[in-house]
């Protein structure tokens, strides 16, 4: 009896280690004009804030290792939403400035937007050859989300 009682007591200790298991996620965010960004919100699951960017842009998060997705977010930016590859643990990030579009339709604006979010992946080169990232490549996908939906038939 002790002996079954004592295995299960193990048992569970290990179990629930396992589940416990973080990862740390490090790198820095920029804008595309190469300039840091600071203080951006780090977010996973879109509602629980696990960290913010320094002053120089640099940030380092500790998450779960189950957790794929991360939301990075602040005022005058656009929310960048990236899906983490395995064995990923340094991500740079460029974020785009957000802006207002006067007398547009959304469709416009979306083809707007979509052209700049398109040139992210040569910013982020440009970034690593002038030093500022540490990943010649994004270890992620990041989602582009349209301010227009197409209505359904």
């Amino acid at each position: 009896m002790k002996k079954s009682s004592i295995i299960c007591i193990v048992l569970g200790i290990i179990t629930s280690s396992l589940y416990a298991q973080n990862k740390i996620i490090k790198g820095r965010v920029i804008d595309d004009d190469l300039k840091p960004l600071l203080f951006v919100s780090i977010f996973i699951n879109d509602t629980i804030e696990v960290g913010k960017t320094d002053m120089n842009g640099f940030f380092q998060v500790e998450i779960p290792v189950s957790a794929k997705k991360i939301l990075f977010g602040s005022l005058g930016l656009e929310l960048a939403n990236i899906e983490l590859m395995d064995q990923c643990d340094e991500v740079d990030v460029v974020m785009m400035l957000s802006g207002s579009y006067d007398f547009m339709s959304l469709k416009k604006v979306d083809r707007l937007r979509m052209k700049r979010f398109q040139r992210l992946s040569e910013i982020h080169k440009e970034a690593f050859e002038k030093g500022i990232f540490k990943t010649d490549k994004a270890c992620y996908t990041q989602e582009f989300r349209a301010y227009y939906k197409k209505k359904q038939k």
